[in-house]
C-alpha cells in the first residue's frame, strides 16, 4: 500500500516514508560522509531523488529499505566525490570494523537489520558492512580488507541474497 501511495505521488505516504527512514539513512550517510551538515544535505537530496524516482522501484528486486540506501550511498559517495574527498578508511581492518559493526548495530536495531544481519556468514556480514555501512568501493573494500575483488563481489552476491530471503518471510 505505501508503494502505491508513494508511486501516486501521495505527499502524506512520502511523510511517513521521511519519518520512518530518514534516522536509519541519516547514520549511515553520515558515517560515510564524517560530517553532520554534509549528511543532512545528502539526505535531503537522497530524499528528493527517492520522490523523483520511486517509480522506478520494483518490489521483486529489492526492499523500499535496501533501494533507498543504495540512493542514500550513492548520493553520499557522490558528495565526497564533489568535495574531492575519499571515504575514510583506517589500515586495521579488525578493529574498525568490529568497532563498525558495533555502531552500526546499534543504528540499525530500530529498523531491524540487527536481526538479519545475524544470518549472515562472518565473512559476508564483514563485506556488506565495509560496502553498504562505510561507503567504501568494491576495489578499496578489497585492499582495506587484503580480499581478492571477485571474492569480495561473491561474497556480496551471496550475502544478499541471503538477506533478501530473510526480508522475504
Amino acid at each position: 500500500m505505501l508503494i502505491a501511495d508513494l508511486k501516486a505521488k501521495n505527499k502524506t505516504a512520502f511523510e511517513n516514508l521521511y519519518d520512518k527512514y530518514s534516522g536509519a539513512m541519516f547514520n549511515i550517510i553520515v558515517r560515510i560522509v564524517n560530517s553532520n551538515e554534509v549528511a543532512e544535505d545528502v539526505l535531503q537530496d537522497s530524499f528528493l531523488k527517492i520522490w523523483k524516482n520511486i517509480d522506478s522501484y520494483d518490489e521483486t528486486k529489492a526492499t523500499i529499505f535496501t533501494w533507498m540506501l543504495n540512493i542514500c550511498r550513492n548520493t553520499a559517495l557522490d558528495a565526497l566525490r564533489k568535495a574531492n574527498v575519499r571515504p575514510s578508511i583506517k589500515t586495521d581492518t579488525e578493529n574498525v570494523y568490529v568497532e563498525s559493526l558495533q555502531t552500526v548495530q546499534m543504528n540499525t536495531d530500530i529498523i531491524g537489520l540487527k536481526s538479519s544481519l545475524k544470518h549472515l556468514t562472518p565473512e559476508q556480514n564483514l563485506v556488506i558492512q565495509a560496502i553498504y555501512f562505510n561507503g567504501l568501493t568494491h576495489e578499496e573494500a578489497s585492499k582495506a580488507l587484503d580480499i581478492p575483488l571477485g571474492t569480495i563481489k561473491t561474497r556480496i552476491r551471496m550475502g544478499l541474497a541471503t538477506l533478501k530471503n530473510v526480508f522475504k518471510n
